[in-house]
């Protein structure tokens, strides 16, 4: 088994076991509103342990596990990311490479504090991407 190989099989099983604890998290936040003045404490923390799961499942599949296949196909590659997401598709690891990058913007997003509009948008727009963040990652690792 070569060291790509290894690495990948590594990546598989985290991105597996993220995939798991992101559809727990969807699961939970589905009935949740997102209006950040009218959830509760417990329900905030639902949300912001959703948030951190989906910036945690889309971190390992595009940083991690699409990187080491370009590698394994181009090991000099030097790319950028937009590169990376564009090789992606090509390929047919992922399907609309401009859409996972402005999942890319909203996780980086979560790094930053905002007023509760902000955060109850960010919480809708992560809700309204997760179905499809959910069904790329499972046809890439079928």
């Amino acid at each position: 088994m070569t060291d790509y190989q290894k690495v990948k099989l590594l990546t598989l099983n985290k991105l597996k076991k993220a995939l798991l604890h992101f559809e727990y998290s969807a699961n939970k936040v589905k009935n949740l509103k997102t209006d950040v003045a009218l959830l509760s404490e417990e329900e905030l923390e639902v949300w912001e342990s959703f948030s951190s799961r989906f910036s945690r499942l889309t971190d390992i599949f595009l940083s991690r596990w699409l990187r080491v296949h370009i590698l394994e196909q181009d090991p000099a590659f030097r790319g950028t990311f937009r590169d990376l997401l564009n090789w992606g598709e090509k390929q047919g690891l992922l399907t609309e490479s401009t859409r996972w990058f402005a999942i890319r913007e909203l996780r980086n997003k979560s790094e930053h504090d905002y007023d509760d509009e902000d955060i109850s948008f960010f919480f809708k727009s992560l809700l309204l991407e997760s179905n499809f963040v959910m069904s790329e990652i499972k046809k890439a690792v079928a």
